[in-house]
């Protein structure tokens, strides 16, 4: 009896070994691609909604906000900074270039982001960990960094 349930426990974990492994061969450059375009497309689509006409005019809405909802100081200033890193940083995290400055910036702004608006912690933390990662691992294999930045090992 003690023969046969070592038996099924070696089987079952020799099956779990199995499937970690072949889980484990999933491509980690696609992986981290899919993190890129995540992390990009909530500050895109926040720049987008900021802007009148990109990059002269900047929607009155978005300064109001600075001002009376955010309190930020300079809030014309604070809202043109924003506008532009939340359209300029998404495109450079998709396209993998400077992936690892482009994430802490992001990073930064989520800080920020949740100081502004304490309520939106989940989505916020998801975001900075998204940032965390791509600050750790770079933009992978299917990043434009690859061509010319040197592999960084560890």
């Amino acid at each position: 009896m003690q023969s046969a349930q070592t038996g099924i426990v070696a089987r079952i974990t020799h099956l779990v070994a199995r499937g970690d492994h072949l889980i484990g061969m999933f491509p980690a450059a696609l992986t981290l691609l899919v993190m890129r375009i995540a992390l990009a497309v909530p500050f895109w689509r926040s720049g987008v909604l900021k802007w009148e006409s990109f990059p002269f005019e900047i929607s009155p809405i978005a300064v109001l906000l600075f001002e009376d909802e955010f309190g930020f100081p300079f809030p014309v200033v604070s809202a043109h900074l924003a506008a532009l890193a939340e359209v300029i940083l998404p495109v450079l995290l998709v396209l993998g270039l400077f992936t690892r400055y482009v994430a802490l910036g992001l990073a930064v702004m989520t800080v920020v982001i949740q100081f502004t608006v304490p309520d939106g912690w989940p989505t916020h933390i998801l975001w900075f960990g998204l940032a965390l990662d791509l600050m750790s691992h770079g933009g992978g294999n299917l990043a434009l960094d690859r061509l010319w930045m040197p592999r960084r090992e560890g």
